[in-house]
């Protein structure tokens, strides 16, 4: 395994994070600490959850894949040390697939909301503190979750961002929280927190987790700079593109017990276009002797911007062969058809 620098910290972080948003819906409780103890045992460090998880969203399923990791922290105690925890709050409902069941409607990152969050979280993870404490997405409205474009609204309210970060910088204090990071955020955002904290000393966000993928690179426009130069590394989120990269969807087939067959909500990356350009990468992979999959993640991990990687599985088949992308190195030759693919058809799945 690879491991790299959580932003501006000497926490080191593996290259490959283990995403749990399936857990508690596709995943019982057993599969899911059958999954925690193989990625631990390859080097696998970061696990990354949400109080919103399981997804889809449901109030009958709110909060489970917390309990499951919860479960397994309170059977392997010793074993707190080695994995950098990772959780998210959710944010105001002002789209319309935002859920409502979680704190209401009005859920802002306000002192109140966030505190319930945090407080109810470490409960159900069964852990005095997470390493790493995230905003799922934005306290406006903005380009999140398939916007391609920014939608010019005016909303009535929203928690000024200086607030909102001096309320996690308490978190911190108190030891609940050791680092901060953003989700689903635009450049806009990350420059309004760096300033917010150089202006207040308060502390920085050390991460930002996007989606990024052979089929949505629009992290490297704008976001990437950020990166570079101010540490904020990008924790990949969809980097299988709800698992349409992995070439099992090719053909309009819908494999029993898939995502893409159980849940008509996940529409990000059927679009026409999308499905087309998944096809040119599934047809390279095969040219270059691996599998689609490994194409897609091994892309995911060569970028200098990524600081890990977030895989999610529903088997454990599918668990080994997402880790093993870190044994996958693509030639000169094989990113550069990557780019003329990409040239070709930029960004089908915003």
């Amino acid at each position: 395994m690879e491991y790299r620098t959580l932003g501006d910290t000497d926490v080191k972080v593996s290259l490959i994070g283990l995403g749990t948003m399936t857990w508690g819906e596709q995943n019982t409780e057993r599969e899911a600490h059958e999954q925690i103890d193989f990625a631990l045992d390859r080097g696998v460090t970061l696990i990354d959850a949400a109080e919103m998880y399981p997804v889809p969203p449901r109030p009958e399923t709110q909060g489970q894949t917390e309990r499951f990791i919860g479960t397994w922290l309170a059977r392997h105690r010793a074993a707190r040390d080695r994995i950098v925890l990772a959780t998210k709050m959710t944010g105001p409902a002002r789209q319309p697939h935002n859920p409502r069941h979680i704190r209401g409607e009005g859920n802002q990152f306000d002192r109140k909301n966030l505190t319930e969050a945090l407080d109810g979280s470490l409960a159900r993870l069964q852990t005095d503190y997470v390493d790493l404490y995230q905003l799922h997405w934005p306290d406006r409205s903005t380009m999140t979750f398939g916007r391609n474009a920014y939608p010019w609204v005016d909303d009535a309210y929203t928690v000024p961002i200086e607030e909102t970060l001096a309320v996690l910088a308490d978190f911190v204090k108190a030891g609940k929280v050791r680092h901060i990071g953003v989700s689903n955020e635009t450049p806009w955002g990350v420059a309004r927190f760096l300033r917010a904290a150089e202006k207040l000393g308060l502390p920085r966000i050390v991460s930002i987790q996007n989606p990024y993928s052979l089929l949505n690179r629009t992290f490297e426009s704008g976001l990437s700079e950020f990166s570079h130069h101010d540490g904020i590394g990008l924790l990949a989120y969809s980097p299988l593109a709800f698992g349409w990269l992995s070439g099992k969807y090719e053909g309009g087939a819908r494999p029993e017990g898939a995502r893409i067959t159980l849940f008509e909500r996940f529409q990000r990356y059927s679009k026409p276009q999308a499905v087309a350009a998944t096809s040119r990468y599934v047809a390279l992979a095969k040219e270059l002797g691996l599998s689609p999959a490994q194409l897609a993640l091994a892309f995911v991990n060569s970028r200098p911007f990524v600081t890990s990687n977030l895989i999610g599985a529903t088997s454990m088949a599918q668990l080994k062969e997402n880790i093993d992308s870190v044994d996958v190195t693509l030639s000169p030759e094989a990113l550069a058809q990557i780019d003329a693919l990409h040239e070709a058809q930029p960004n089908p799945a915003p």
